[in-house]
């Protein structure tokens, strides 16, 4: 649909009909649907789930994935740019440091909600912002780093944690990844 990943192809359809969903979000959705697991069916439950999905799909993601642009991938250093998304990524971290002050998870149990804001808040070293004096978000951080199925899914793309101890690997992959910008 968007020449773009992710994307999955559901072959085993409830209809018997192949399945098409592409986008990060409707794909946990979808896929939580149709285990049963990981979204809540009750109306209140529910939606504070997709209330966290959607902050990780209209904030946390698209914040990161700028303030990865300008202090990783741009040629140039442009400051007041960085500046801003690594200042919005803070106080997006604060929103969620607040809210994992109220509740273990995002939502009332562990969650797409999780997993999704998580895939992006775990790299905050990356992308130039600080957690220090965010407690619970540090809290929850290591609560996700310690789920099994957390661990196995960041060993299969390049482990950024390693990129941060390597100043060279971090040059080359961040290289690669600028050769990808539409510039």
């Amino acid at each position: 649909m968007n020449g773009r990943i992710p994307v999955i192809v559901d072959h085993d359809a409830p209809d018997g009909q192949n399945i098409t969903v592409f986008e990060t979000g409707a794909i946990m959705i979808y896929l939580a649907e149709k285990t049963s697991r990981l979204l809540p069916t009750e109306p209140k439950a529910r939606a504070e789930v997709i209330q966290w999905l959607m902050f990780q799909m209209g904030g946390i993601g698209p914040m990161m994935g700028q303030a990865n642009v300008f202090f990783r991938y741009f040629p140039e250093k442009i400051q007041p740019a960085i500046d801003r998304y690594q200042h919005e990524c803070r106080r997006l971290f604060a929103v969620l440091d607040r809210r994992l002050g109220e509740s273990q998870w995002l939502g009332q149990d562990y969650s797409i909600a999780d997993i999704a804001n998580w895939c992006w808040v775990r790299t905050y070293k990356w992308s130039g912002v600080s957690i220090d004096g965010l407690a619970n978000l540090r809290r929850w951080l290591d609560a996700m780093k310690a789920r099994p199925a957390c661990r196995k899914g960041i060993e299969v793309p390049v482990k950024i944690e390693s990129l941060l101890k390597d100043e060279q690997a971090a040059k080359a992959f961040s290289e690669n990844a600028r050769t990808q910008l539409q510039m």
